[in-house]
Protein backbone atom coordinates (compact mmCIF):
# COMPACT_ATOMS: atom_id res chain seq x y z
CA UNK A 1 0.00 0.00 0.00
CA UNK A 2 1.32 3.65 -0.30
CA UNK A 3 1.30 5.37 2.83
CA UNK A 4 2.93 8.83 4.04
CA UNK A 5 3.59 9.54 7.54
CA UNK A 6 3.73 13.43 8.45
CA UNK A 7 5.75 13.97 11.47
CA UNK A 8 9.25 12.01 11.63
CA UNK A 9 9.99 12.46 15.26
CA UNK A 10 9.54 8.70 17.36
CA UNK A 11 6.28 7.47 16.42
CA UNK A 12 6.45 8.62 13.08
CA UNK A 13 9.93 7.46 12.30
CA UNK A 14 8.99 4.13 13.98
CA UNK A 15 5.60 4.19 12.14
CA UNK A 16 7.39 4.72 8.78
CA UNK A 17 10.23 2.28 9.07
CA UNK A 18 8.07 -0.38 10.33
CA UNK A 19 5.10 -0.52 7.68
CA UNK A 20 8.27 -0.27 4.75
CA UNK A 21 9.61 -3.49 6.40
CA UNK A 22 6.11 -5.04 6.18
CA UNK A 23 6.04 -4.14 2.13
CA UNK A 24 4.61 -1.11 1.62
CA UNK A 25 5.79 2.13 -0.16
CA UNK A 26 6.07 4.57 2.41
CA UNK A 27 6.68 8.84 1.99
CA UNK A 28 8.01 10.49 5.66
CA UNK A 29 7.24 14.12 5.25
CA UNK A 30 8.48 16.97 8.08
CA UNK A 31 9.07 20.13 7.95
CA UNK A 32 12.48 20.17 9.52
CA UNK A 33 14.85 20.74 6.65
CA UNK A 34 18.27 19.50 9.02
CA UNK A 35 15.98 16.26 9.99
CA UNK A 36 15.30 15.42 6.60
CA UNK A 37 18.83 16.03 5.30
CA UNK A 38 19.93 13.64 8.27
CA UNK A 39 17.48 10.98 7.34
CA UNK A 40 18.49 11.17 3.85
CA UNK A 41 22.07 10.33 4.87
CA UNK A 42 20.54 7.62 6.78
CA UNK A 43 21.64 9.20 10.42
CA UNK A 44 19.26 8.95 12.84
CA UNK A 45 17.86 12.17 14.47
CA UNK A 46 17.52 9.72 18.11
CA UNK A 47 18.33 6.86 19.93
CA UNK A 48 15.69 3.76 19.49
CA UNK A 49 16.87 -0.16 19.24
CA UNK A 50 15.93 -1.57 15.95
CA UNK A 51 14.81 1.40 13.82
CA UNK A 52 18.23 2.40 11.88
CA UNK A 53 18.68 -1.22 11.18
CA UNK A 54 14.77 -1.05 9.42
CA UNK A 55 15.62 2.40 7.86
CA UNK A 56 18.35 1.16 6.44
CA UNK A 57 16.92 -1.44 4.93
CA UNK A 58 13.50 -0.04 3.75
CA UNK A 59 15.92 2.74 1.63
CA UNK A 60 18.16 0.12 -0.11
CA UNK A 61 14.70 -1.87 -1.30
CA UNK A 62 13.26 1.76 -1.77
CA UNK A 63 10.49 1.47 0.14
CA UNK A 64 10.74 4.18 1.90
CA UNK A 65 11.96 7.96 1.10
CA UNK A 66 11.94 11.09 3.12
CA UNK A 67 10.78 14.73 2.18
CA UNK A 68 10.06 18.29 3.51
CA UNK A 69 7.26 18.70 1.13
CA UNK A 70 3.69 17.80 2.39
CA UNK A 71 2.17 18.20 -1.08
CA UNK A 72 4.78 15.44 -2.06
CA UNK A 73 3.27 13.03 1.01
CA UNK A 74 -0.43 13.72 0.26
CA UNK A 75 -0.06 12.81 -3.97
CA UNK A 76 1.43 9.73 -2.61
CA UNK A 77 -0.20 8.22 0.43
CA UNK A 78 -4.14 7.00 -0.05
CA UNK A 79 -3.66 6.48 3.77
CA UNK A 80 -1.95 9.42 5.69
CA UNK A 81 -0.26 9.35 9.54
CA UNK A 82 -0.58 12.77 11.10
CA UNK A 83 2.27 11.79 13.48
CA UNK A 84 3.07 15.63 14.69
CA UNK A 85 4.05 17.06 18.28
CA UNK A 86 0.78 17.77 20.72
CA UNK A 87 2.78 19.16 23.84
CA UNK A 88 1.08 20.25 26.96
CA UNK A 89 0.38 24.00 27.47
CA UNK A 90 0.89 25.55 30.88
CA UNK A 91 -2.62 24.58 31.79
CA UNK A 92 -2.10 20.74 30.50
CA UNK A 93 -3.99 21.50 27.43
CA UNK A 94 -2.68 19.30 24.81
CA UNK A 95 -1.59 22.19 21.72
CA UNK A 96 -2.97 21.15 18.49
CA UNK A 97 -2.14 23.58 16.39
CA UNK A 98 0.48 20.97 14.50
CA UNK A 99 -1.81 18.53 13.82
CA UNK A 100 -4.48 21.47 12.87
CA UNK A 101 -1.78 23.41 9.85
CA UNK A 102 -0.96 19.38 8.69
CA UNK A 103 -4.45 18.82 8.21
CA UNK A 104 -5.60 22.43 6.84
CA UNK A 105 -2.46 21.36 4.35
CA UNK A 106 -3.63 17.45 3.75
CA UNK A 107 -7.35 18.71 2.84
CA UNK A 108 -5.64 22.45 0.59
CA UNK A 109 -3.49 19.63 -1.54
CA UNK A 110 -5.04 16.27 -2.37
CA UNK A 111 -6.95 16.24 -5.18
CA UNK A 112 -8.79 12.31 -4.73
CA UNK A 113 -9.68 10.20 -1.65
CA UNK A 114 -7.73 10.04 1.58
CA UNK A 115 -7.57 8.29 4.67
CA UNK A 116 -6.12 10.99 7.20
CA UNK A 117 -5.65 9.24 10.48
CA UNK A 118 -4.50 10.37 13.65
CA UNK A 119 -1.83 8.62 15.29
CA UNK A 120 -0.35 11.59 17.87
CA UNK A 121 -2.12 11.36 21.00
CA UNK A 122 -5.35 14.09 20.66
CA UNK A 123 -7.72 14.66 23.01
CA UNK A 124 -11.20 12.91 22.50
CA UNK A 125 -13.45 15.29 19.56
CA UNK A 126 -9.76 16.07 17.74
CA UNK A 127 -11.16 14.05 14.75
CA UNK A 128 -14.44 15.82 14.95
CA UNK A 129 -12.28 19.14 14.55
CA UNK A 130 -10.03 17.57 11.62
CA UNK A 131 -13.26 16.49 9.90
CA UNK A 132 -14.74 20.49 10.04
CA UNK A 133 -11.42 21.70 8.74
CA UNK A 134 -10.96 19.52 6.15
CA UNK A 135 -14.54 19.82 4.88
CA UNK A 136 -13.68 24.00 5.05
CA UNK A 137 -11.03 23.56 2.60
CA UNK A 138 -11.39 20.60 0.17
CA UNK A 139 -11.55 20.58 -3.15
CA UNK A 140 -15.63 20.54 -3.73
CA UNK A 141 -16.36 17.22 -4.50
CA UNK A 142 -13.14 15.23 -3.40
CA UNK A 143 -13.85 12.67 -0.66
CA UNK A 144 -12.09 11.69 2.49
CA UNK A 145 -12.33 9.99 5.81
CA UNK A 146 -10.82 10.41 9.05
CA UNK A 147 -9.83 8.09 11.22
CA UNK A 148 -8.08 7.25 14.48
CA UNK A 149 -5.16 4.65 15.12
CA UNK A 150 -3.58 5.27 19.06
CA UNK A 151 -0.38 4.20 19.19
CA UNK A 152 1.11 2.29 22.17
CA UNK A 153 4.85 2.41 21.59
CA UNK A 154 7.54 2.40 24.22
CA UNK A 155 10.20 4.23 24.01
CA UNK A 156 13.13 1.55 24.09
CA UNK A 157 10.84 -1.22 22.41
CA UNK A 158 9.11 0.55 20.16
CA UNK A 159 9.85 -1.86 16.99
CA UNK A 160 8.94 -5.07 18.99
CA UNK A 161 5.70 -3.15 20.60
CA UNK A 162 4.61 -1.90 16.44
CA UNK A 163 5.55 -5.38 14.80
CA UNK A 164 4.43 -7.68 18.00
CA UNK A 165 1.61 -5.54 19.22
CA UNK A 166 -1.21 -6.07 22.37
CA UNK A 167 -3.68 -5.03 20.25
CA UNK A 168 -4.61 -2.61 17.40
CA UNK A 169 -6.94 0.45 18.05
CA UNK A 170 -8.79 1.35 14.73
CA UNK A 171 -11.50 4.54 15.31
CA UNK A 172 -13.56 4.18 11.81
CA UNK A 173 -16.57 5.94 10.62
CA UNK A 174 -16.64 4.34 7.20
CA UNK A 175 -16.52 0.91 5.84
CA UNK A 176 -13.83 2.05 3.27
CA UNK A 177 -11.69 3.26 5.99
CA UNK A 178 -12.27 0.46 8.35
CA UNK A 179 -11.18 -2.19 4.99
CA UNK A 180 -8.05 -0.21 4.17
CA UNK A 181 -6.74 -0.50 7.76
CA UNK A 182 -7.86 -3.78 8.47
CA UNK A 183 -5.72 -4.40 4.87
CA UNK A 184 -2.68 -2.84 6.44
CA UNK A 185 -2.83 -4.20 9.82
CA UNK A 186 -3.40 -8.11 8.36
CA UNK A 187 0.47 -8.88 8.62
CA UNK A 188 0.51 -8.44 12.08
CA UNK A 189 -1.75 -11.14 12.69
CA UNK A 190 -2.80 -9.09 16.00
CA UNK A 191 -6.14 -8.50 18.00
CA UNK A 192 -7.56 -5.39 16.27
CA UNK A 193 -9.95 -3.37 18.47
CA UNK A 194 -12.99 -1.79 15.48
CA UNK A 195 -14.39 1.35 17.53
CA UNK A 196 -16.31 4.80 16.89
CA UNK A 197 -13.01 7.76 16.53
CA UNK A 198 -14.01 9.23 19.70
CA UNK A 199 -13.96 5.75 21.73
CA UNK A 200 -10.46 4.90 19.83
CA UNK A 201 -8.94 8.80 21.35
CA UNK A 202 -10.37 8.14 24.83
CA UNK A 203 -8.53 4.49 24.47
CA UNK A 204 -5.38 5.96 24.40
CA UNK A 205 -5.77 8.81 26.62
CA UNK A 206 -7.38 6.53 29.26
CA UNK A 207 -4.52 3.68 28.75
CA UNK A 208 -1.54 5.67 29.36
CA UNK A 209 -3.44 7.52 32.77
CA UNK A 210 -3.61 4.41 33.86
CA UNK A 211 -0.13 2.85 33.75
CA UNK A 212 0.56 6.16 35.21
CA UNK A 213 -1.66 6.00 38.29
CA UNK A 214 -0.16 2.19 38.83
CA UNK A 215 3.08 3.59 38.51
CA UNK A 216 2.32 6.29 41.40
CA UNK A 217 0.11 3.40 43.26
CA UNK A 218 3.13 1.78 44.08
CA UNK A 219 5.11 4.33 44.76
CA UNK A 220 2.56 5.49 47.39
CA UNK A 221 2.72 2.00 48.84
CA UNK A 222 7.01 2.34 48.94
CA UNK A 223 6.23 5.84 50.80
CA UNK A 224 4.39 3.35 53.69
CA UNK A 225 7.26 0.54 53.20
CA UNK A 226 9.64 2.31 54.01
CA UNK A 227 8.20 3.72 57.07
CA UNK A 228 7.28 0.13 58.16
CA UNK A 229 10.17 -1.24 57.04
CA UNK A 230 8.35 -3.54 54.65
CA UNK A 231 9.86 -4.42 51.01
CA UNK A 232 8.01 -3.00 48.18
CA UNK A 233 9.32 -5.18 45.90
CA UNK A 234 7.91 -8.20 47.99
CA UNK A 235 4.82 -6.05 48.04
CA UNK A 236 4.32 -5.45 44.36
CA UNK A 237 5.36 -9.06 43.54
CA UNK A 238 2.36 -10.62 46.05
CA UNK A 239 0.32 -8.04 44.45
CA UNK A 240 1.21 -8.65 40.88
CA UNK A 241 0.72 -12.62 40.44
CA UNK A 242 -2.76 -11.73 41.10
CA UNK A 243 -4.10 -12.18 37.22
CA UNK A 244 -6.36 -9.04 38.01
CA UNK A 245 -3.37 -6.59 38.97
CA UNK A 246 -0.65 -8.07 36.83
CA UNK A 247 3.04 -6.76 37.64
CA UNK A 248 3.70 -4.70 34.85
CA UNK A 249 4.02 -1.13 35.90
CA UNK A 250 4.48 -2.23 39.45
CA UNK A 251 8.14 -1.12 40.30
CA UNK A 252 8.80 1.76 42.46
CA UNK A 253 10.84 3.99 41.69
CA UNK A 254 11.75 8.20 41.05
CA UNK A 255 8.24 8.31 38.86
CA UNK A 256 7.71 8.23 35.38
CA UNK A 257 8.66 10.83 33.13
CA UNK A 258 9.07 10.78 29.18
CA UNK A 259 6.47 12.64 26.81
CA UNK A 260 3.72 10.81 27.08
CA UNK A 261 2.84 9.72 30.63
CA UNK A 262 3.35 13.09 31.99
CA UNK A 263 1.54 14.98 29.47
CA UNK A 264 -1.32 12.06 28.58
CA UNK A 265 -2.05 12.61 32.25
CA UNK A 266 -1.93 16.46 32.35
CA UNK A 267 -3.90 16.62 29.24
CA UNK A 268 -7.05 13.96 30.49
CA UNK A 269 -7.11 16.25 33.43
CA UNK A 270 -7.62 19.06 31.42
CA UNK A 271 -10.63 16.91 29.06
CA UNK A 272 -12.38 16.35 32.14
CA UNK A 273 -12.54 19.99 33.58
CA UNK A 274 -13.61 20.71 29.71
CA UNK A 275 -16.10 18.27 29.90
CA UNK A 276 -17.43 19.32 33.77
CA UNK A 277 -15.63 16.54 36.04
CA UNK A 278 -13.48 16.67 38.33
CA UNK A 279 -10.48 13.80 37.77
CA UNK A 280 -9.48 13.90 41.33
CA UNK A 281 -7.61 10.52 40.84
CA UNK A 282 -5.52 11.52 38.09
CA UNK A 283 -4.60 14.91 40.29
CA UNK A 284 -3.66 12.96 42.88
CA UNK A 285 -1.34 10.24 40.78
CA UNK A 286 0.60 13.44 39.30
CA UNK A 287 0.88 14.79 42.54
CA UNK A 288 2.32 11.75 44.04
CA UNK A 289 4.97 11.36 40.91
CA UNK A 290 5.97 14.58 41.65
CA UNK A 291 6.38 14.13 45.15
CA UNK A 292 8.58 10.79 44.56
CA UNK A 293 11.32 12.79 43.15
CA UNK A 294 11.49 15.19 46.03
CA UNK A 295 11.79 11.89 48.38
CA UNK A 296 14.67 10.39 46.84
CA UNK A 297 16.66 13.89 47.06
CA UNK A 298 15.30 13.81 50.84
CA UNK A 299 17.05 9.95 51.56
CA UNK A 300 20.12 10.99 49.71
CA UNK A 301 20.12 14.43 52.29
CA UNK A 302 19.35 11.97 55.06
CA UNK A 303 22.02 9.42 54.44
CA UNK A 304 24.72 12.22 54.18
CA UNK A 305 23.52 13.86 57.27
CA UNK A 306 22.94 17.29 55.04
CA UNK A 307 24.09 17.58 51.28
CA UNK A 308 25.84 20.99 51.07
CA UNK A 309 29.93 20.73 49.86
CA UNK A 310 28.80 16.60 48.82
CA UNK A 311 29.92 15.32 45.98
CA UNK A 312 27.08 12.67 44.15
CA UNK A 313 27.35 10.41 41.62
CA UNK A 314 24.13 10.07 39.16
CA UNK A 315 23.77 6.73 37.36
CA UNK A 316 21.38 7.69 34.31
CA UNK A 317 19.92 10.36 32.87
CA UNK A 318 17.14 9.45 30.33
CA UNK A 319 13.80 8.91 31.72
CA UNK A 320 14.41 5.58 30.98
CA UNK A 321 16.84 2.77 29.82
CA UNK A 322 17.28 1.85 26.20
CA UNK A 323 16.24 5.63 24.66
CA UNK A 324 18.42 9.11 24.98
CA UNK A 325 14.48 10.69 25.41
CA UNK A 326 15.60 13.35 28.16
CA UNK A 327 11.99 15.36 28.28
CA UNK A 328 10.34 15.33 31.48
CA UNK A 329 12.87 12.90 32.63
CA UNK A 330 13.29 12.72 36.71
CA UNK A 331 16.59 13.01 36.56
CA UNK A 332 16.73 16.80 35.57
CA UNK A 333 14.44 17.91 38.90
CA UNK A 334 16.43 15.65 41.03
CA UNK A 335 20.07 16.92 39.92
CA UNK A 336 18.64 20.36 40.16
CA UNK A 337 16.85 19.59 43.60
CA UNK A 338 20.38 18.33 44.72
CA UNK A 339 22.65 21.35 43.24
CA UNK A 340 19.90 23.37 45.01
CA UNK A 341 21.22 22.15 48.34
CA UNK A 342 24.44 22.87 47.90
CA UNK A 343 25.57 19.42 46.03
CA UNK A 344 28.20 19.20 43.34
CA UNK A 345 27.08 16.81 40.76
CA UNK A 346 28.64 14.54 38.41
CA UNK A 347 26.63 12.21 35.60
CA UNK A 348 27.12 9.52 33.28
CA UNK A 349 24.44 8.18 31.12
CA UNK A 350 25.28 5.80 27.89
CA UNK A 351 23.32 7.54 24.94
CA UNK A 352 21.33 10.58 26.65
CA UNK A 353 24.48 13.30 27.81
CA UNK A 354 24.48 14.60 24.42
CA UNK A 355 21.14 16.13 25.12
CA UNK A 356 21.74 16.84 28.43
CA UNK A 357 23.01 20.99 27.46
CA UNK A 358 20.46 22.50 29.26
CA UNK A 359 21.80 20.88 32.35
CA UNK A 360 24.30 23.64 34.48
CA UNK A 361 27.52 22.86 36.84
CA UNK A 362 26.92 19.45 36.24
CA UNK A 363 30.46 17.10 35.30
CA UNK A 364 29.82 14.84 32.57
CA UNK A 365 31.53 11.45 33.05
CA UNK A 366 32.84 8.86 30.37
CA UNK A 367 31.56 6.12 32.39
CA UNK A 368 30.16 5.21 35.97
CA UNK A 369 33.71 4.72 37.26
CA UNK A 370 34.39 8.54 36.59
CA UNK A 371 30.70 9.61 38.79
CA UNK A 372 32.18 7.59 41.22
CA UNK A 373 35.82 9.09 41.82
CA UNK A 374 35.26 11.25 44.85
CA UNK A 375 31.93 10.82 45.24
CA UNK A 376 30.14 10.77 48.94
CA UNK A 377 27.02 8.70 47.32
CA UNK A 378 25.97 6.70 44.15
CA UNK A 379 22.49 7.73 43.19
CA UNK A 380 20.69 5.30 40.79
CA UNK A 381 18.02 7.46 38.62
CA UNK A 382 17.97 4.99 35.15
CA UNK A 383 18.03 1.40 35.19
CA UNK A 384 20.03 0.71 32.13
CA UNK A 385 21.48 -2.99 32.01
CA UNK A 386 24.97 -1.72 32.31
CA UNK A 387 24.28 -0.59 35.82
CA UNK A 388 23.69 -4.36 37.01
CA UNK A 389 26.97 -5.12 36.11
CA UNK A 390 29.58 -2.97 37.57
CA UNK A 391 32.53 -3.39 39.56
CA UNK A 392 31.54 -2.72 43.00
CA UNK A 393 35.27 -3.02 44.59
CA UNK A 394 36.37 -0.73 42.13
CA UNK A 395 33.46 1.69 42.82
CA UNK A 396 34.01 1.32 46.51
CA UNK A 397 37.89 1.98 46.05
CA UNK A 398 37.29 5.67 43.95
CA UNK A 399 34.06 6.71 46.08
CA UNK A 400 34.57 8.95 49.35
CA UNK A 401 31.69 6.76 50.96
CA UNK A 402 30.61 3.47 50.40
CA UNK A 403 26.40 4.79 49.75
CA UNK A 404 24.36 3.87 47.43
CA UNK A 405 21.08 5.60 46.85
CA UNK A 406 18.79 2.65 44.69
CA UNK A 407 16.44 4.83 43.28
CA UNK A 408 15.20 2.21 40.73
CA UNK A 409 15.95 -1.04 43.07
CA UNK A 410 18.19 -2.86 40.76
CA UNK A 411 20.47 -3.96 43.30
CA UNK A 412 20.62 -6.90 45.86
CA UNK A 413 20.80 -5.10 49.43
CA UNK A 414 22.08 -7.61 51.48
CA UNK A 415 24.73 -8.21 48.57
CA UNK A 416 26.05 -4.70 48.48
CA UNK A 417 25.82 -4.83 52.57
CA UNK A 418 27.85 -7.54 52.33
CA UNK A 419 30.55 -6.00 49.90
CA UNK A 420 31.06 -2.77 52.20
CA UNK A 421 28.30 -0.79 50.88
CA UNK A 422 25.76 1.27 53.05
CA UNK A 423 22.77 1.14 50.71
CA UNK A 424 19.20 2.71 50.63
CA UNK A 425 16.66 1.15 48.18
CA UNK A 426 12.71 2.73 47.65
CA UNK A 427 10.11 1.01 49.82
CA UNK A 428 12.99 -1.09 51.29
CA UNK A 429 14.09 -1.41 55.06
CA UNK A 430 17.58 0.83 54.92
CA UNK A 431 18.69 -1.70 57.47
CA UNK A 432 22.00 -0.83 59.53
CA UNK A 433 24.85 1.07 58.38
Amino acid sequence: MNISIVGAGHVGLVTGACFADLGNRVVMSDDDHAKIARLKRREMPFYEPGVEELLRRGMAKRRIRFTTSLAEAVEHGQLIFVCVGTPARPNGEADLSAVETVCRGIAKTMRSYRLIIEKSTVPVETGEWIKRTCRLTVRRGVPFDVASNPEFLREGQAVQDFLHPDRVVLGVESKRAKDLLLELYKPLQAPIIVTDVKSAELIKHASNSFLALKISFINAIAQICERVGADVAKVAEGMGLDKRIGRAFLDAGVGYGGYCLPKDVAAFIHIAEQLGYDFKLLKATAGVNEEQRRSFVKRVGEALWNLNNKTIGVLGLSFKPDTDDLREAPSIDIIRMLQQEGAKVRVFDPKAMAHADGLQGVTFCKDAYGVARGADCLAVVTEWNEFKELDFSRLKKLMRQPLIVDGRNIYDPEALRRLGFRYVGTGRSHGHD
